[in-house]
């Protein structure tokens, strides 16, 4: 008894071009970005002590957690 052999279809598949993004169109919010991530870092590394913005413990127990996450020490 012959068995009938089925290839695979060939289907062929488009190229897809790379997108371009204009250097101007990222600028700002990798700028953006950046300044946030530096008041993050600001806020879990050294709000506290001499640089403290805030009066009081407050900020310190929000970020508690994530200060010993990154290894900063608080007490």
């Amino acid at each position: 008894m012959a068995e009938a052999i089925a290839s695979p279809a060939v289907t062929s598949t488009p190229s897809v071009a790379p997108v371009s993004l204009p250097v101007r169109a990222v600028l700002p919010w990798a700028a953006f970005v950046g300044i946030l991530a530096l008041v993050a870092l600001y806020f879990v590394g050294a709000e506290q002590g001499a640089t403290s913005l805030f009066a009081g413990e407050g900020v310190h127990e929000w970020v508690h957690d994530g200060r010993h996450l990154l290894g900063f020490p608080c007490h």
